[in-house]
């Protein structure tokens, strides 16, 4: 524990609680809104997943941009990042239901005599999102409907997937970072294929991943006593191969959808995190001429 020293918050900041209307624990949102007064048609907007470690990037990536466009063609919108009342980065239980799509499965515990791992529960946070977090919002500030973005990574570039390919028309841009494409067989490519289609403005989906997370360890990652098996597990994933292969698609479809596959240089699954949000930044946020 630091003696004798202040807690330090991000100014223009802040965080409540906000349970589902349907019942059920409540998730810990973040929220940035800009201070000045909204533009005519309201602020676009950026929803991240797994809040608590992505709020801090997005927000820092924002107000150290929108304040010069023409230099970096970010402007203001308003932030809001779906977290879990705790001061980790991860809730791993309840991500796992929130963000692993359907079918419902169960899986062993992550830890001895924990309670086992359960996914399948994509759609009731779709639900939170459309019907309590987004009126929820509406209610603090003005919100451009046109502008929403969606983003996610690993298990919530999965869930941005599948939200998509669910509900296309609840978000303008949806970006997938290092998605687990690969998860329960690639069952992902199922909702794909049976996506449901939008008429009005095309929709925009960004995938990407770290380099590293190819058929290639990281340098510093040879070092390590578990280099032979974490190889052979990037093999299984083929996280670049599958999001590029995804990317080339579904550009250009039959109802406009545009792609774009971006690979992070000297990047990893963990480190493309920051890489990733200040991307979804600048799509969400970028300026209109």
């Amino acid at each position: 524990m630091i003696v004798g020293t202040n807690a330090y918050y991000m100014p223009g900041a802040c965080f409540f609680d906000l349970a589902p209307a349907a019942g059920g624990e409540p998730y810990r949102i973040f929220l940035s809104i800009p201070a000045e007064a909204p533009p005519a048609d309201g602020w676009p907007l950026l929803i991240l997943t797994d809040g608590n470690a992505t709020f801090p990037f997005a927000a820092a990536s924002l107000v150290t941009q929108a304040p010069y466009p023409t230099g970096t063609n970010v402007g203001w919108g308003v932030i809001v990042a779906i977290g879990y009342p705790t001061d980790t980065p991860y809730d791993a239980l309840r991500r796992s239901w929130d963000l692993g799509p359907p079918p419902m499965k169960s899986y062993p515990p992550f830890v001895e005599g924990g309670p086992p791992v359960v996914i399948g529960g994509t759609g009731q946070l779709l639900d939170f999102i459309e019907h309590a977090l987004l009126p929820k919002i509406e209610e603090m500030t003005v919100l451009d409907a046109s502008r929403r973005t969606l983003f996610g990574h690993s298990f919530g570039g999965l869930f941005a997937l599948y939200a998509l390919f669910e509900r296309p028309g609840l978000f303008a841009n949806w970006v997938a970072a290092s998605p687990a494409i690969y998860w329960e067989g690639c069952e992902i490519l199922n909702n794909e294929a049976s996506r449901q289609t939008v008429t009005a403005d095309a929709p925009f989906l960004h995938l990407s991943a770290g380099e590293y997370e190819g058929d290639e360890l990281a340098p510093f990652q040879h070092r390590n006593n578990d280099s032979a098996a974490r190889l052979e597990k990037k093999k299984l994933e083929k996280t670049v191969l599958l999001a590029r292969e995804m990317a080339q698609r579904l550009d250009g479809t039959a109802d406009g959808l545009r792609t774009e596959f971006e690979l992070f240089p000297g990047e990893t699954h963990m480190s493309v995190l920051a890489a990733a949000v200040n991307r979804a930044v600048g799509i969400a946020f970028a300026v209109r001429r």
